[in-house]
């Protein structure tokens, strides 16, 4: 699979990259927690993260005064295994070189399946601030190396949280699994309760 770079033209379908903030300090922080090499961690708010300058500048500049949650999405991947999106963008920033594969939402058929085929790999380098939009499809990076990767999570808050309803068991959303995330899982990974909707190959890299 071609790697293709955040600052190519065709990353524009999918999101941005994100110049202007600091993000030294937040970075730093992120480096304190575990990045497991077996597995793959994921923590959607931390009040250390959250406590940084940077993530006040993140609440008025890339969400507009909106509530954040600042979390971190840390571990050793090389598959797909699934795709979600949310009803609003994400901002990822990356500690080391990581791979983002992504799909385009407006792909997904009406029986909301998707073909895998159509995912593209991204390079996110360290340092690397982006936002991925509403419309992405996404899931956890990729590891660029042998060390595994560790990534900043900038979501709307409560985002990824546990339902306090009962989504209805059709249409899209049977693709509800967490607030504000919809997902579409590939049988392979064995995402227990998720749709298994993804058609094809679980891309490996």
């Amino acid at each position: 699979m071609e790697i293709q770079k955040v600052t190519d033209a065709s990353f524009g379908a999918y999101g941005k990259v994100l110049t202007g903030y600091d993000c030294t300090e937040l970075l730093e922080a992120l480096k304190q927690q575990p990045c497991p090499m077996d597995d793959v961690v994921y923590v959607p708010s931390m009040e250390a993260l959250e406590a940084l300058p940077v993530a006040e500048e993140l609440k008025k500049r890339a969400y507009g005064g909106l509530p954040i949650q600042v979390g971190y999405c840390n571990g050793n991947n090389k598959k797909l295994n699934a795709v979600e999106y949310h009803r609003s963008s994400e901002v990822d920033i990356a500690e080391n070189d990581l791979i983002l594969l992504l799909g385009r939402q407006q792909d997904i058929e009406a029986d909301h399946t998707y073909d895998t085929s159509k995912i593209e790999a991204f390079h996110l380098p360290a340092g690397t601030a982006v936002e991925l939009y509403a419309t992405t499809l996404h899931y956890a990076p990729c590891s660029a190396g042998e060390e595994g990767f560790r990534c900043v999570i900038v979501l709307p808050k409560d985002t990824n949280l546990e339902l306090d309803f009962e989504p209805l068991k059709e249409g899209e959303d049977k693709l509800i699994t967490a607030k504000n995330k919809w997902l579409i899982a590939h049988e392979d990974a064995k995402i227990a309760g998720a749709f298994c909707g993804l058609k094809g190959e679980n891309i490996s890299l």
